[in-house]
């Protein structure tokens, strides 16, 4: 499964919350901070935690695709720093994973920056 999401609107932490809770369809009450997205991004393969409208099946591997980072002109610093923290997110939920016997859920993507 691939997800794509366009860097042009990741130009703060609000935004970056903004855009990950549309294209995974987390949940109304969703935190919009790093521990709620760790939490939703963690249990995409757990559909029982009803967590994210997006699911993958146990093993399998979503890709997360941030297109257009090289069209961000005026904006690059900010959508620098949100995908710097996209990339620590997505290591840190792999990680945890990896620590309680669990695989990947997640891969990024994206153009240099």
């Amino acid at each position: 499964m691939i997800i794509r999401i366009d860097a042009r609107a990741l130009v703060d932490g609000s935004a970056l919350h903004k855009a990950l809770a549309e294209a995974f369809g987390f949940l109304p009450t969703y935190g919009r901070n790093l521990d709620a997205l760790i939490d939703c991004l963690g249990a995409l393969d757990n559909p029982k935690a009803g967590m994210s409208r997006v699911q993958v099946f146990p093993g399998q591997v979503l890709l997360l695709v941030i297109d257009h980072v090289d069209d961000c002109g005026a904006t690059i610093s900010g959508v620098k720093a949100q995908i710097r923290v996209l990339s620590d997110v997505v290591a840190f939920v792999n990680f945890r994973r990896l620590e309680q016997g669990q695989g990947p859920v997640l891969a990024l993507a994206h153009e240099p920056i």
